[in-house]
């Protein structure tokens, strides 16, 4: 067992961790492993979940593709619903949450960028749960995201007048 003034030296320790980024720490960038049609990719701390598929999207060269699941740990997350007359609700999630679930999927718009839908749930330190539409996420630790290249679709966002949404078309 450690000696009372090792616990006080430890408790110190971790919270001075608290105030640094954690991804002062780790310094790596966004990698990827493929198999196939199939894609894991690791989002490192300080990126944005949306940025970074939409930039693997590009880097890879797909059009279509869903995104199966995806686990991690984020933080200024913003996620939401859309109500009756079509207009998206926002809701923050501030403080650091564990991302529990991920999925959606990964199209073009009619200008060839790439565009990411996705819903996700986490769980925040009390285990509460929020879900919903995922607006924005910024990796705190790590994200672990499975994405099936779907090589024979294709799949375009366009705009929907009634709606705040870009909708799926199949050519």
């Amino acid at each position: 067992m450690l000696p009372l003034n090792n616990f006080v030296l430890f408790a110190e320790i971790m919270d001075a961790l608290r105030e640094v980024e954690i991804g002062e720490f780790i310094g790596c960038a966004m990698e990827h492993t493929r198999s196939g049609s199939d894609i894991l990719v690791r989002i490192d701390p300080g990126e944005e979940i949306h940025a970074a598929l939409r930039e693997l999207a590009d880097d890879l060269g797909f059009d279509a593709a869903a995104i199966t699941s995806g686990i991690g740990r984020t933080r200024d997350n913003q996620y939401g619903y859309m109500n009756e007359e079509g207009v998206y609700q926002r809701r923050p999630l501030d403080p650091p949450s564990e991302l529990v679930s991920l999925s959606g999927n990964i199209a073009r718009t009619e200008n060839g960028d790439a565009f990411t839908h996705i819903h996700c749930c986490w769980s925040d330190d009390d285990n509460n749960v929020h879900a919903g539409h995922l607006f924005q996420a910024t990796v705190h630790v790590v994200a672990e995201i499975h994405i099936r290249i779907m090589d024979h679709a294709s799949m375009t966002r366009c705009p929907l007048a009634e709606f705040e949404l870009l909708g799926l078309e199949f050519d």
